[in-house]
């Protein structure tokens, strides 16, 4: 049986997120590297990695630095989708396989219950999880024998089959099969593989859908990357790198997961859920808060609080707020930069995509791409969007989404004008002598 990892579409939602979401890193690694892991603690070790032209040489160097498994490469030459990668890999689908996004994060529950179902009698076997809410994915109608029916890509809101989402990790007997319905699936959209799913169902062919109600975040949008700390610190273990160094004086309070060669400084505050990444330094007087993840090779310097966000390898801080944010790469921040989070009305943070997306979360920072800096007293209001290789200068309050290889300066008058004002040294002197206890307020 082989693991084929979907990796050769385009995040066209994901903006200033430049990387690949598999290729986010996250507690020190990728998190394809992780989706791996995850395949290989249910016994799994031979992968197919469909890639793309842009990515294919960062995931073959990535492949030979893991020892232990068996990973072949398809490329996909053009974002056609699921139906298109697993074209792109035919040649090397000679066996069942498991058909896994890599964008998609989930437990290894998942695993278990789906290579359990498929010792049945079905040609192929889905996963299926139910929603409160509706979510811009795939909708299973079952049957009472727990089969597939109908399955419908993106409904729209009011126009679901039923609230069982597809999430994608799914077992395929017989793949030769699957490319077949996928060849003569016939759709205007992009959802050809789902097609082809519904025709198989649709002539008799028997598609279990297996129930999961564990955890599950599809990234799609680039909040959705503070949903995925959350999952991974929670599966991970507490830890402090022998080579870490962490002044007597700092407070490490609940589950913290500290990497190799941190420095932390004395009064510095890191309060778990949280990880550090390795060669980091948190300096004197720092709060680090509740689902925080600190990349490598970061200074999160003097008197900063970072709650609930994720930062890239490489930035620095200084004397700055940073609430719920998303932060890239090599990102410089200069001293009181306030990452504000919660609107006055207490409502959902919208962000510009797709014309304006309500997120579901009412505390959401901005989010900024890789190689940017803002001057000294800034303010980043909750949503924004800052663009790679950009500046915002000090004392500018930014409002609206920043465009990538952009600077931006607040434009200022002064007046002048004589002082005239007259002070009297006894005023002083008599302040000070109440402060000392000497004499009256």
């Amino acid at each position: 049986m082989k693991v084929v990892f979907l990796c050769g579409g385009i995040g066209k939602r994901m903006l200033p997120i430049t990387e690949d979401k598999f290729l986010l890193k996250f507690l020190g690694k990728t998190l394809l590297e992780h989706q791996i892991d995850l395949a290989r603690g249910a016994g799994l070790d031979k992968f197919v990695i469909v890639a793309n032209p842009g990515n294919v040489a960062t995931i073959e160097a990535l492949a030979t630095g893991i020892d232990g498994i068996a990973i072949d490469l398809a490329m996909q030459e053009e974002p056609t989708g699921i139906a298109g990668a697993l074209q792109s890999a035919a040649g090397l689908l000679d066996s069942a396989v498991l058909v896994v996004s890599a964008n998609d994060v989930f437990d290894g529950s998942a695993y278990a219950a789906l290579l359990d179902a498929a010792k049945g009698g079905a040609v192929s076997y889905v996963i299926g999880q139910e929603v409160a809410e509706y979510f811009p994915g795939g909708y299973l109608e079952v049957d009472r024998a727990g089969n597939l029916k109908h399955i419908v890509e993106k409904p729209g809101a009011g126009n679901e089959p039923s609230n069982l989402v597809n999430v994608l990790l799914h077992f395929h007997k017989d793949p030769e099969k699957l490319l077949r319905y996928i060849g003569i699936a016939r759709t205007d959209r992009d959802d050809v593989y789902e097609r082809a799913l519904d025709g198989m169902a649709r002539s008799g062919e028997k598609i279990g859908v297996v129930p999961y109600a564990g955890p599950w975040t599809p990234i799609k949008y680039p909040w959705h990357v503070l949903s995925v700390v959350r999952q991974l610190l929670h599966r991970s273990p507490a830890y402090v790198a022998p080579t870490a160094q962490v002044s007597d004086r700092a407070v490490l309070d609940g589950h913290v997961v500290i990497d190799e060669n941190v420095k932390v400084f004395e009064n510095a505050v890191i309060r778990g859920p949280v990880y550090i990444g390795r060669n980091s330094v948190i300096g004197n007087s720092c709060l680090v808060r509740e689902y925080s993840h600190v990349g490598a090779d970061c200074v999160v310097g003097f008197s900063t609080e970072v709650k609930g966000s994720y930062i890239g390898d490489g930035c620095w801080l200084h004397m700055d707020y940073v609430g719920d944010a998303v932060i890239g790469e090599r990102c410089s921040f200069g001293a009181n930069t306030v990452f504000a989070n919660w609107r006055f009305d207490e409502k959902n943070v919208t962000v510009s995509v797709d014309g304006g997306m309500n997120t579901g979360r009412d505390k959401l920072g901005a989010i900024v791409g890789n190689d940017c800096r803002t001057g000294v007293n800034v303010s980043l209001m909750p949503g924004v969007r800052v663009g790679p290789n950009s500046i915002v200068g000090p004392q500018v309050c930014l409002t609206h989404d920043l465009e990538p290889d952009t600077m931006v300066f607040a434009t200022r008058e002064y007046r002048k004008m004589k002082n005239r004002l007259q002070r009297g040294s006894s005023s002083s002197a008599a302040r000070m002598r109440a402060l000392r206890g000497g004499g009256d307020t």
